[in-house]
């Protein structure tokens, strides 16, 4: 990454960064503002459609066939952000992947509390293999609480006896609503955008009167055996790096096929900024020949 690049995003980071103590409302309104001014690729489609009842974003990208499906989970600390708003990072999955992104649109706290979400990512999944999807060829991908997500609705699919998918992709995951990790004050410094009081105001938010540590609200807490294989990946510039870390080790503890993806210097969720940042192609490109990688060994495996 070039210094130039660096100083660039850290100053736009800056800028952006939401005013302290807002509500969840003015916080909504200002990220939709943000991702508005930010337009998306001109040859990405987005199209509002639904599984099993539950609302979705279907992305597409013009000149791909899409071979495989992959379900996408956005970001927000569970009480932020919508299916639409992921549609520029997740459009970079699909079209490395060759495939088409369905992102779930959620249900949100605090309206809609724990374990609403999880119900949702659950619903849309059982009803994307209903509808004739092979699990080898569907992959999880998602950012953030997105990423915390993904991994719980694994957990959560495998206990409801389901089929997994080929594989997962978690950037930057928020797992441990407990907020323990280490990270969460030695990153304090160099994360613009998280830190460990704005998240602690909206954990209450998503668990209301539910424990943190719960493993589907906190995947760092949970079994992790008989997962398909994950990749995690994390910048060093922010608190969340030991989620990532633990995450990685705990897959690792259960025999999980697991890749953790560190790179240095970048921000939360650094795979946003790929327009202006070497870093984040990178590890774009990275993510997307792995999972291209797990999709061709769970089609030999199933076929």
């Amino acid at each position: 990454m070039s210094t130039e690049q660096r100083e660039t995003l850290d100053a736009i980071l800056r800028q952006s960064v939401f005013p302290d103590g807002i509500d969840v409302i003015e916080q909504r309104r200002l990220l939709k503002e943000l991702v508005s001014a930010q337009p998306l690729p001109a040859d990405v489609t987005v199209t509002a459609a639904a599984l099993g009842g539950v609302p979705t974003a279907e992305i597409t990208i013009d000149g791909i066939e899409p071979r495989h499906v992959v379900l996408y989970f956005h970001g927000g600390v569970y009480v932020l952000g919508d299916a639409v708003s992921a549609a520029n990072l997740a459009s970079q999955i699909g079209r490395r992947t060759h495939a088409k992104v369905i992102s779930v649109d959620y249900r949100l706290a605090p309206e809609h509390p724990y374990p609403a979400a999880v119900d949702d990512a659950l619903t849309a999944y059982e009803a994307l293999l209903h509808n004739g999807t092979a699990p080898s060829d569907i992959v999880f991908a998602g950012e953030s609480a997105g990423g915390g997500l993904a991994i719980a609705t694994l957990v959560n699919a495998r206990d409801h006896g389901l089929p997994l998918p080929a594989a997962a992709l978690v950037m930057s995951p928020y797992a441990d609503l407990t907020l323990a990790g280490a990270t969460m004050d030695t990153k304090g410094e160099v994360d613009v955008l998280m830190s460990r009081e704005n998240l602690q105001t909206r954990v209450a938010d998503y668990t209301a009167s539910q424990d943190a540590a719960s493993g589907l609200i906190s995947p760092i807490f949970a079994d992790l055996s008989r997962l398909p294989p994950l990749i995690i990946q994390v910048g060093t510039h922010e608190v969340l790096l030991d989620d990532a870390v633990r995450l990685a080790r705990q897959a690792a503890t259960a025999d999980v096929d697991v890749t953790l993806d560190i790179t240095p210097g970048v921000p939360h969720v650094f795979q946003t900024f790929y327009p202006i940042l070497d870093e984040a192609v990178g590890a774009l490109d990275r993510a997307g020949q792995l999972l291209s990688t797990h999709l061709a060994s769970a089609e030999r495996v199933t076929g």
